[in-house]
């Protein structure tokens, strides 16, 4: 193609309005790195008048997370098509933010180039830079569409108190707007210039377009192309912290100081607090007493659902929506920390209670769903618990919780009972199961932590009964605490109760600390994580899954077919899970079962639908349209399982009611894996007993 004579006039070589080029454009970048400047050290400001909280620790792992799941978005495609496009988008960001600045820097030098794209490393930039701006404008169109057309559930929350969603055409009006203004501004140059490439898509249908254009009507269009980009790109800096967008300058820092494994370790009453001395406050009564670090999780959050899609207390029609406890502190933080003039001098309403209301909070079972799932690993647990410390000390905890609460205080658990009974399930069944009671001074290879469930509940003994006779079977020394255990506090703690737990929690570490062992082992994956995150002992901490695990690795427990044809399934608990990352042991049990066909549930592993039993559930449920357990136990039909199999007692107890309440009882089973690894053991383990 034959181009007009000479080249599209630079930038910094033009005068708009007679002016300087690069005197305007110098200003232009003044003001805009002065508002955006400004604008962050008043968001900054919230954030220093947060609690302490150390997130500056372990710094590999903090850079890891980064890469992974900062940069390389690794959560992001779980949602396939709304994941693939945010990939694309961000991908493109990152790609063209080299050509953002280098626009930038030919507003003061003609033909600016960042070091290193230039001469071919350039034209190789060019042509990615171009076909990855046709991606991004593409991906906008659909991302658009989506919310015009399509509208995910997850876009629209039932208990939204307003639509940001004029926000989120805005910014993607801005994107598009920057990739079609470079379009013209070198789809112009090149109309100017004279050639066309595949190499360079977009500016080349662009240049096509011009192609009948005179040189000064292209000198026109250039400038001006240039002018709007670097106008709106300078605008789109400083809208972003105004916005809901701020994660786009926050969500890389707040994936960097993430909370780090175990994730089920439970945010103390206040950071840094020395020994026995009292904290400041109990709780978080306003948006100020939550660490800086919380506070940087709602300047995070992409208002983009997830978290509620998969929170197990919003899909059954509780009143909790994790998404709406940041959206609404979000725009709380926006109102009484304004980036310009001052809050409003009236009275502020209550944050617990007023802006975040008493049963959101009461709705969550602590599952860990809503965390796990986060883009921007936004963490939920902790403030629900600290929002709950309040209700605590206020006394606003639902009846049913405050009975169980005070049956913990006096009885040491939430059913009741007397403490001297604690290990009488030992016996029941009249058969026993060769778990010993250890005095103080005892010792034994194994020590079996009990908790309440197993040591009260009737159902839940009779898995205690049959874990201890595979344990026996399999040769191995196992004593429990009996009467001188108490509750593991696990529940408490996350009620909000952290003076209980922490009577409950050395009540334990004493009896513990009078017997002589090697080992702790815990079939309620509760008690599992306090004993592992909470109460810091000196010895390793065993789910029962994972001694059964290592038990039929070495060959001292042997199983056999269980030859009824019916196909299984496995229920992740989400306090061994999702809090404690263990997947694969209970799976290599099953595996090990001769025959037995397993199938994986939808919702799974990582992913796994909380059954509703967490943060003393089962002596208080908020009001739904649907039980946890009822919808857990449907996933598992659809997954053509017959059997659930689990490892918990609170997930044994709701599947085994969901079951009796929808007539699924006849043709479903629930067990625990203890349970299937004592009907496989069968009689070949008690005539021929493995070598201890």
């Amino acid at each position: 193609m034959g181009g007009l004579e000479g080249s599209a006039l630079a930038p910094a070589d033009a005068s708009p309005f007679g002016l300087s080029g690069p005197l305007l454009h110098g200003v232009l970048l003044a003001i805009t790195l002065a508002t955006f400047a400004w604008i962050l050290r008043r968001r900054i400001e919230l954030l220093r008048l947060g609690a302490p909280d150390p997130r500056f620790d372990r710094l590999g792992e903090r850079l890891k997370a980064l890469l992974v799941v900062g940069f390389g978005q690794a959560r992001q495609p779980r949602y396939p098509v709304a994941g693939t496009l945010h990939i694309l988008v961000f991908a493109g960001f990152l790609i063209l933010l080299l050509r953002s600045l280098t626009l930038l820097g030919e507003g003061f030098v003609p033909g600016f180039a960042l070091p290193g794209l230039g001469g071919a490393a350039g034209e190789v930039y060019a042509a990615l830079k171009d076909w990855t701006a046709l991606v991004v404008l593409a991906s906008c169109a659909v991302l658009a569409w989506r919310r015009v057309v399509v509208k995910p559930a997850r876009f629209h929350d039932r208990h939204a108190l307003r639509s940001h969603g004029a926000e989120a055409y805005a910014i993607l009006g801005l994107i598009s707007l920057l990739m079609l203004a470079d379009a013209l501004y070198e789809g112009s140059a090149m109309a100017r210039e004279g050639g066309r490439t595949v190499a360079l898509p977009l500016a080349s249908l662009v240049a096509l377009a011009l192609g009948t254009s005179s040189a000064g009507t292209l000198d026109a269009l250039h400038l001006s192309a240039f002018w709007l980009h670097n106008v709106a790109l300078c605008f789109f800096a400083c809208y972003l912290p105004v916005s809901k967008h701020f994660h786009v300058i926050t969500a890389l820092p707040n994936v960097f100081f993430s909370k780090l494994p175990p994730p089920g370790r439970v945010k103390p009453v206040q950071h840094g607090l020395a020994a026995g001395a009292e904290p400041e406050r109990y709780g978080v009564r306003a948006l100020e007493d939550f660490t800086w670090k919380h506070l940087l999780d709602f300047y995070s959050c992409t208002d983009c659902g997830r978290c509620s899609d998969a929170c197990p207390s919003y899909n059954t029609g509780t009143a909790l929506s994790p998404r709406m406890i940041s959206v609404k502190c979000r725009d709380e933080a926006y109102v009484t920390h304004p980036v310009f003039g001052r809050a409003s001098q009236g009275e502020r309403p209550a944050l617990v209670g007023g802006l975040i209301r008493d049963e959101e909070l009461w709705a969550c079972t602590t599952c860990g769903a809503c965390e796990e799932t986060c883009p921007v690993t936004i963490e939920y647990v902790d403030k629900i618990v600290d929002m709950r410390r309040t209700l605590v000390e206020e006394g606003r905890v639902p009846a049913g919780m405050q009975k169980a609460l005070a049956d913990v205080e006096k009885r040491g658990n939430p059913y009741g009972k007397l403490a001297r009974k604690r290990g009488e399930w030992i016996q029941g069944g009249g058969e026993g199961c060769g778990v010993r009671l250890l005095d103080e001074g005892d010792s034994a290879t194994l020590m079996w932590f009990t908790d309440s469930a197993t040591a009260f509940d009737p159902r839940i003994q009779e898995v205690g009964r049959a874990l201890g006779r595979v344990l026996a079977w399999a040769g191995q020394d196992v004593g429990t605490l009996g009467a001188d255990e108490v509750d593991s506090g696990h529940e408490v703690r996350r009620v909000g109760e952290e003076g209980l737990f922490e009577v409950l929690r050395d009540t334990n570490r004493e009896a513990l600390g009078a017997r002589s062992f090697e080992r702790v082992i815990t079939s309620d994956p509760h008690a599992f994580n306090a004993l592992r995150n909470d109460y810091e002992l000196d010895k390793p901490v065993l789910h029962h899954s994972q001694v059964l695990a290592e038990l039929v690795a070495a060959g001292k427990l042997t199983l056999g077919p269980l030859d009824d044809g019916r196909t299984y399934t496995f229920h992740d608990p989400c306090y061994l899970g999702r809090h404690n990352g263990e997947y694969e042991a209970p799976r290599r049990v099953l595996d090990a079962i001769p025959g037995l066909r397993r199938v994986e549930m939808e919702r799974s592993q990582e992913r796994s639908f909380c059954c509703g039993g967490g943060s003393l559930y089962l002596f208080h449920e908020s009001e739904g349209e649907e039980r946890m357990g009822v919808k857990r136990v449907s996933m598992a039909e659809a997954a053509g399982a017959e059997v659930i199999v689990t490892a918990c007692p609170f997930c044994l107890i709701n599947f085994e009611d969901a079951l009796k309440t929808t007539g699924r009882a006849d043709r479903m089973e629930v067990v625990d894996l203890a349970e299937l690894v004592a009907r496989a053991a069968g009689a070949r383990s008690r005539e021929k007993p493995a070598e201890g």
